[in-house]
C-alpha cells in the first residue's frame, strides 16, 4: 500500500486496506459507514450513534475523551481513526507507544475537511467514495448563495456560572474552526469582532447583549440549547434559531446539507421581520 501520511503529517505504516477499526470520533464513524465500512468498525465510542443500529457488532470503548485504551489494543486494529479536536493526544500516544496505527484528522475549514476526507479515503481503502464525498462538498459550496449582507450572529456551543445574572458565561464559537467557518461562508459573520482571535472565546451574557447580534443561533449539541435558554434572549432585538449540532461539527457525508441549510436560514434571516411570527424556530 502506498505510504499514508495522516493530516498531521505522521506516516503510518498499513500493509494493507484495513480490515479492523477502530473510530474514536461520531462524525468519522458515520463516514466510515457511508463508505460502507461499517462491517470493519470493531470499536467504536458510546457517542457514535450515527446511522442508529449501524455499529450493532462493535465493541464500544466508553468516549471521545477517555477511552479504554486497553480495551482498543485488545480488539487488535489495524487502524484506529481519531480527530485533533475530540480526541486527547496523550490517548493517541498510548496506542501508537503500543504500536497501533492511528490516523488523526485536523479540521479547521471547509477546505480542511474536503481534503481530510480525501486523505482518510486512501488510508482506509476507498479513494473512490472519499472522493464523492469531497466532491459533494465542493459542489455545496460552488452552488451556495449566501446573502450579500452577512447576518452578524453569536453561536454559543456551552453555557455555566450563574444562570440568573448577567455575569453568567457563554461559550461561543470562534475562528480558526470548522463550524466558524462554515457559518462565515454561510452568510453569517460575528458580532463580536474579538471573536476571530480565539477559537472558543467565553464572554459574559452582558457582553453579548452589547455586541447587538442580528441572531443567535443555538445548536443542540455539544450542549442542548432547548426553548429555556432562548428565554435568555426574549428581550433582545435578535432573532433566535434553534440549529442541529451535528451540522456544525460531525463534517463529512452531510456538510453538503448542512451548508444548503445554513445558507437558506441566512438568507432567511437577512429578509425583514414579519409580524406575528415567532422569534425562536427549528432550522438548519
Amino acid at each position: 500500500m502506498p505510504e499514508v501520511r495522516d493530516d498531521l503529517g505522521r506516516r503510518l505504516e498499513l500493509a494493507a486496506s484495513p480490515r479492523r477499526i477502530v473510530s474514536l470520533v461520531p462524525n468519522l464513524s458515520e463516514t466510515l459507514w457511508w463508505w460502507h465500512l461499517a462491517d470493519r468498525v470493531v470499536g467504536l465510542t458510546d457517542f457514535c450513534v450515527a446511522p442508529p443500529g449501524a455499529f450493532e457488532h462493535g465493541v464500544r470503548v466508553r468516549g471521545t475523551k477517555n477511552p479504554d485504551v486497553d480495551r482498543i489494543i485488545s480488539l487488535a486494529p489495524d487502524l484506529v481513526v481519531a480527530s485533533e479536536e475530540e480526541n486527547r493526544e496523550l490517548d493517541v500516544r498510548r496506542l501508537t507507544d503500543a504500536g497501533v496505527a492511528v490516523y488523526v484528522t485536523r479540521v479547521r475549514s471547509l477546505a480542511d475537511a474536503a481534503a481530510s476526507l480525501a486523505g482518510l479515503g486512501r488510508a482506509v481503502g476507498q479513494p473512490g467514495l472519499a472522493d464523492g464525498t469531497e466532491q459533494a462538498i465542493r459542489r455545496a459550496l460552488d452552488q451556495a448563495r449566501p446573502p450579500a449582507d452577512p447576518i452578524a450572529a453569536v453561536c454559543p456551543i456551552w453555557r455555566d456560572g450563574d444562570r440568573r445574572g448577567a455575569a453568567e458565561t457563554w461559550w461561543l464559537i470562534g475562528g480558526d474552526t470548522f463550524a466558524g467557518d462554515l457559518l462565515a461562508t454561510c452568510g453569517f459573520v460575528p458580532a463580536l469582532p474579538s471573536l476571530a482571535e480565539a477559537r472558543y472565546p467565553r464572554y459574559r451574557r452582558d457582553e453579548l447583549e452589547d455586541a447587538r447580534p442580528a441572531a443567535v443561533l443555538l445548536p443542540d449539541e455539544p450542549y442542548r440549547f432547548t426553548a429555556s435558554d432562548a428565554e435568555v434572549f426574549a428581550s433582545w432585538p435578535a432573532r433566535v434559531r434553534h440549529l442541529d449540532g451535528t451540522a456544525l461539527s460531525w463534517w463529512g457525508p452531510r456538510t453538503p446539507h448542512a451548508v444548503g441549510d445554513l445558507v437558506r436560514l441566512a438568507r432567511q434571516l437577512a429578509r425583514p421581520r414579519r409580524c406575528g411570527r415567532s422569534r425562536s424556530d427549528r432550522a438548519a
